[in-house]
């Protein structure tokens, strides 16, 4: 499942390291935004691997931004643990949207399918 939200860049929380059990290194980076929600306006998001990590290069705090991520979950112990995995952040795609005002409504002139 793949979903995207928009909010404004917060902060970044120290960077996790670890080993799995295959033996292999890993690397985890999380960095909240805030969605202006009333209720819970905080939303967690997990980078994994030093690539997704670069995704926050060069973001600032209250920057608006458009993440997108898959949501995980995972047992251990009888419980179930849950993830957002961001796989691709946006900016660009936020500040090139045309305003309201700027989209220009259909006439009735317009060729219009209906």
């Amino acid at each position: 499942m793949s979903l995207s939200i928009t909010g404004k860049f917060e902060f970044v929380l120290s960077p996790e390291k670890g080993t799995s059990k295959a033996g292999k290194d890993w690397q985890k980076q999380n960095f909240i935004i805030n969605t202006g929600s009333e209720f819970n306006p905080q939303v967690c998001f997990s980078l994994f691997g030093e690539e997704k990590m670069a995704l926050l290069n060069g973001l600032k705090a209250g920057q608006e931004i458009e993440v997108f991520f898959n949501v995980s979950s995972r047992a251990f112990n009888s419980k179930y643990y849950h993830n957002l995995d961001a796989w691709k952040i946006s900016v660009d795609a936020l500040e090139n949207e045309p305003a309201a005002a700027d989209i220009p409504a259909a006439t009735e002139e317009d060729d219009l399918p209906f």
